[in-house]
């Protein structure tokens, strides 16, 4: 168990907000930032000059962003640029709330990736993504993919039902990028990128911003919106495999089964009563590693857990109903946290999973996290 148990249900999520996403070379980073802070008070109801806490991710410069918006906060974090950010940054808000370093804090997130055109590998210098001669991380997960087909005969049309699924939740999204809809033949037929992951598999890289407001449960009940608790937390680091272009043979399994341990111990849920999952998917294998390692189905058995649209609106488990990175944009978990939100509030639409009442999101990674959240 790990030392966050004593926060089970005392911290909230309790103002969501975003900007459009796309390309837009006309904005800057602040701007987007600040379009989302705004429309995350709105969303809450909560006076800026409440806002005593600014973590910011993806921004080049926290006291910049502070100025702009026009905050003097007690608590700063500013957050690298790499994925996997937006759990972490949730439990440090989150810890530090508890120890009342601030009341609420404001957790902002802003990417201008498409318009700048970031490149995620391809032309880096010798170094950075070998040494199995790498050029990108999605080399490092197309040999993830071929090592768990291998070994368990997984193929390539149950990993399409990722990306068939995602695409079929953004569809149904005002917000999302990505809007034709897509089949498994479809994905069998895109364009190979590095074998055997094809276009499909991969995430998009999107202009747009998040922001997320959090005080706690206490503070919540003053608010505009039905607050969301954090229940559960886990984490575990595998600096290890980091440092190898982040390819690790046994797909992050043992640290996937520590941080469910923790965070299902904390929560005092299973998988089984997760009624949406959010789930970091820079890579459609990862969604098949991240099923097996927090136990949604036995190691190896996620090629046929997730065929026949197990991971659609109506199936088992109703997977990144925004559409996830792979179809609604890349907001690097932030945008998949704050649908968790809308999910347990209700405010879904046509996406929205019926009577939802757990919702997870994880980020198995190298550095893998995850959190449970329930209706306050």
């Amino acid at each position: 168990m790990n030392d966050y148990t004593h926060l089970k249900d005392r911290i909230a999520i309790v103002g969501v907000g975003n900007t459009r996403y796309g390309n837009f070379p006309d904005r800057d980073d602040y701007s987007l930032g600040a379009e989302a802070f705004r429309n995350a008070l709105e969303d809450c109801g909560l006076e800026k000059n409440k806002v005593d806490g600014l973590l910011v991710c993806r921004i080049p410069y926290y006291a910049r962003m502070g100025e702009i918006l026009g905050l003097s906060p007690r608590w700063t974090v500013p957050l690298p640029p790499h994925g996997r950010m937006s759990a972490m940054g949730i439990i440090e808000a989150a810890a530090a709330l508890d120890a009342g370093l601030c009341d609420y804090a404001a957790l902002i997130y802003a990417n201008i990736g498409r318009s700048r055109r970031v490149n995620y590998g391809g032309e880096e210098s010798p170094g950075v993504w070998d040494p199995f001669g790498f050029t990108s991380p999605g080399a490092a997960h197309a040999l993830m993919f071929q090592q768990h087909r291998a070994q368990y005969g997984t193929t390539t049309r149950q990993l399409a039902e990722v990306s068939v699924a995602f695409r079929h939740h953004a569809c149904l999204n005002p917000d999302a990028v990505m809007k034709q809809p897509i089949s498994i033949d479809d994905h069998e037929a895109a364009r190979p990128i590095v074998e055997p992951l094809r276009l499909l598999d991969y995430c998009l890289i999107n202009d747009g911003a998040v922001c997320l407001i959090m005080t706690t449960k206490e503070r919540a009940r003053d608010l505009k919106k039905r607050p969301i608790l954090i229940s559960g937390i886990g984490g575990r680091e595998a600096y290890e495999t980091a440092s190898i272009a982040n390819y690790d043979p046994d797909c992050w399994y043992p640290q996937a089964q520590d941080v469910a341990r923790q965070v299902y111990g904390m929560a005092g849920v299973g998988p089984a009563d997760v009624d949406t999952l959010m789930c970091y998917d820079n890579f459609s294998p990862t969604v098949l590693f991240s099923l097996e390692g927090l136990g949604f189905c036995g190691r190896g058995e996620a090629g046929g857990f997730v065929e026949g649209g197990a991971l659609k609106l109506g199936g088992r488990l109703p997977t990144n109903t925004d559409g996830g990175h792979l179809s609604n944009s890349y907001m690097q978990g932030w945008a998949l946290n704050a649908e968790a939100v809308r999910q347990l509030r209700g405010e879904c639409g046509e996406r929205q999973v019926e009577g939802a009442e757990v919702a997870q999101f994880c980020a198995i990674t190298p550095c893998s996290r995850s959190i449970i959240y329930t209706r306050g």
